[in-house]
């Protein structure tokens, strides 16, 4: 069902601005985690889920996507109603599917300090230096829901553009390509605003290199490619490199590794190892020790490439899955007693 963002603030679906505003302010102050020292992991989550909650509401794009589809349609499982995408939001395309609509939310304490004007629920009192609110006027609460009652509607304080959040979305990569590198393009769409100050979509296309060896959790960024709106630093575009899983190798760092299924006679007796790699090359590793459950063959500089020193490679472990039988005749085992002794 998704989270109900109108729960959480304590409003109805009908609820104006200024009603959005007056549940924040309180929500806001009651579960900032400065002010719930002894409970802040509960007090960290719902302070985020308030803040998001707000973020969505007031924001008329935002919340006919949520009125429409719900906090999955939000994030990025269906269209948009219009193709607009202030903010956090953005649309993206990587083939020939439909463009999707992709809230990330922004920042808790960044929605708070542009509120509020400050980042602290304490303002500039107490040792925490600084500007903060000079010549406020307070409640007899220090935190009653009067502190901010001479700031009028508590617009934040202008401060110059601020910097909209960064974007991220994960960029699947095949190990293959991790282990060669490949040029991926990106179709993106946004909005730019023109000499007048109106905004206009376009759609760019984006270059990425992927270099050999680079990981899952590696960040591509492209500085201020999210939408163009007054008085707001457009939002880095970042793609986080995300690793596919592989039918035959798994990962381990710089290691890749392969599991053998063999039978106990081949443990005992010998075995060779016949493998593609990664870039298409044939290996052949005999192997003459007798195999045990734990051993592992190591075959030096067959693995990942490594980022920062391209001339170097991790290596190729090579694990066994050793089948044994079922069960055995009693002539079977007096041949292995005399083969094996005792």
């Amino acid at each position: 069902m998704g989270v109900d963002y109108y729960k959480i603030l304590q409003v109805d679906k009908s609820s104006k601005d200024e009603d959005l505003k007056k549940a924040y302010r309180k929500l806001a102050m009651k579960w900032h985690p400065d002010k719930n020292p002894n409970n802040k992991k509960e007090a960290e989550a719902k302070f985020k889920q308030i803040s998001e909650a707000y973020e969505v509401l007031s924001d008329p794009q935002k919340r006919a996507v949520y009125d429409q589809y719900g906090e999955e349609g939000l994030k990025g499982q269906v269209p948009p109603p219009d193709a607009g995408g202030p903010g956090g939001a953005t649309y993206f395309q990587t083939g020939d599917g439909p463009t999707m609509f992709r809230f990330n939310p922004r920042n808790a304490n960044d929605i708070f300090a542009e509120f509020f004007g400050y980042s602290s629920p304490f303002g500039g009192m107490g040792g925490t230096g600084g500007g903060g609110m000079r010549g406020s006027r307070f409640s007899s609460g220090m935190f009653g829901d009067d502190i901010f009652s001479s700031f009028g509607d508590s617009r934040p304080m202008s401060q110059g553009p601020r910097k909209a959040p960064p974007i991220e979305n994960t960029l699947p990569c095949s190990l293959e390509d991790l282990y060669k590198g490949t040029t991926k393009k990106m179709k993106i769409s946004r909005e730019i605003m023109d000499a007048s100050g109106k905004t206009i979509p376009v759609e760019e296309i984006l270059t990425i290199e992927i270099k050999p060896g680079w990981k899952k959790g590696t960040k591509i960024t492209f500085p201020e490619k999210g939408n163009e709106q007054p008085n707001v630093i457009p939002a880095d575009l970042v793609f986080i490199i995300d690793e596919k899983p592989h039918s035959k190798f798994t990962r381990e760092g710089n290691d890749l590794v392969v599991t053998q299924r063999i039978t106990l006679a081949e443990a005992l007796t010998g075995y060779t190892v016949h493998l593609t790699t990664l870039d298409g090359r044939s290996l052949t590793i005999p192997i003459n020790n007798v195999i045990q459950p734990n051993y592992e063959e190591v075959v030096p500089k067959e693995g990942m490439p490594i980022p920062k020193e391209p001339s170097k490679r991790g290596n190729l472990r090579i694990k066994f899955n050793i089948k044994f039988p079922t069960r055995l005749t009693a002539e079977q085992k007096s041949g292995i007693k005399k083969l094996l002794g005792s």
